[in-house]
């Protein structure tokens, strides 16, 4: 029995029961993987299941505004994702009337599709033999095959895409692709994988040569940056306060508090010093305290942001327009969520 059909088999007798392989539509199924990256399984599904209940089709996600979209995203992190989701909708209804694109070469043109989500909906839902590699095929055959090209280098790229293309079903190309995905996320786990029952232990590279832990190889990661926030988080008169959208960055037309960004971490007198608060608040009183005397740290993927939120409470002379209860409409980075949610405002 050759390494697919070991796998398919291994599959059909151990796969999880997931909301999205019970359909092949391929709107569903892009809307899955979207999800899917760099989230878990656990996670995904109760923002996939959201997703289906407010946008069942991919024109009523395009009519959507991007706000309600950010909205119902909240929470999920690398927000590029759902504005590209809602960018290619729209592309799809305007500009191909509605019909989604039916092969690899069309499907990658959409935006934040690339090689692995293009392939997953071309042999799912297409059924055109095009191989995914993504974290699990990656770590699946570089442990069997005892490869140790880094899978984050060119060169890795190509060799692991194309061993990934011959050993394709090419009859049943979806089935393929969710099986192998399935093992590397249930079976050959990153830690502790379970090698004593795995169906393919008799001929694995890795596991032959007690390499299982040093596969597979990545090179060196990039450097982590550190960023010191500073958030003004206004009571006005009349319960208002003031939110801003941003317009870069990772929280792209997301809402925050009004920031200071600083080099270091910065104390009251340093704040109260910038250019930044007193734009906001010139010569005005304000009273200002921190809340609570720990920074919170946000760890993403290449940066660290260790978060201070300030309390300002201010007089009547400077006007705001936006109502606490505004607030809990506006999609927020998760970092302002969290807070919003520990913040007890009298």
């Amino acid at each position: 029995m050759n390494f697919s059909n070991r796998l398919v088999l291994w599959y059909l007798q151990n796969k999880r029961s997931l909301p999205w392989r019970t359909t092949n539509n391929p709107y569903y199924i892009w809307l899955s993987e979207i999800i899917l990256q760099q989230t878990r399984v656990d996670q995904g599904t109760a923002y996939y299941l959201k997703f289906v209940k407010h946008f069942s089709t991919v024109q009523l996600l395009a009519n959507s505004s991007e706000e309600q979209v950010l909205k119902l995203w909240q929470g999920l992190g690398y927000y590029s994702r759902a504005r590209n989701l809602h960018y290619s909708a729209k592309y799809i209804v305007e500009e191909l009337d509605g019909v989604f694109p039916d092969t690899y070469n069309n499907l990658i043109k959409l935006k934040g599709v690339g090689d692995y989500t293009a392939s997953a909906i071309a042999s799912i839902c297409f059924n055109e033999a095009t191989a995914v590699v993504d974290g699990n095929v990656y770590r699946v055959l570089s442990r069997y095959f005892g490869i140790s090209t880094p899978i984050n280098s060119t060169k890795g790229i190509k060799e692991f895409k194309s061993l990934a293309q011959e050993l394709i079903n090419s009859k049943d190309p979806g089935t393929h692709n969710q099986a192998i995905m399935e093992f590397g996320a249930t079976m050959c786990k990153p830690q502790n994988p379970d090698c004593n029952i795995c169906p393919l232990n008799n001929s694995c590279e890795a596991l032959s040569k007690g390499i299982i832990k040093d596969l597979p190889v990545k090179e060196k990661k990039i450097k982590i940056r550190k960023r010191f926030f500073n958030y003004l988080v206004i009571h006005a008169p009349d319960n208002l306060t003031k939110m801003e959208k941003r317009n870069s960055g990772i929280w792209l037309n997301m809402y925050e508090f009004p920031l200071v960004e600083s080099e270091k971490p910065i104390d009251e007198k340093e704040l109260i010093n910038t250019e930044r608060f007193n734009d906001i608040f010139g010569k005005s009183n304000v009273n200002l305290k921190l809340y609570k005397n720990n920074p919170k740290t946000h760890k993403l993927s290449h940066q660290h942001i260790y978060t201070k939120f300030w309390i300002i409470n201010v007089d009547s002379n400077i006007k705001f327009d936006l109502s606490w209860d505004a607030i809990k409409k506006l999609p927020v980075p998760v970092l302002i969520d969290n807070f919003l949610n520990d913040y007890k405002f009298n």
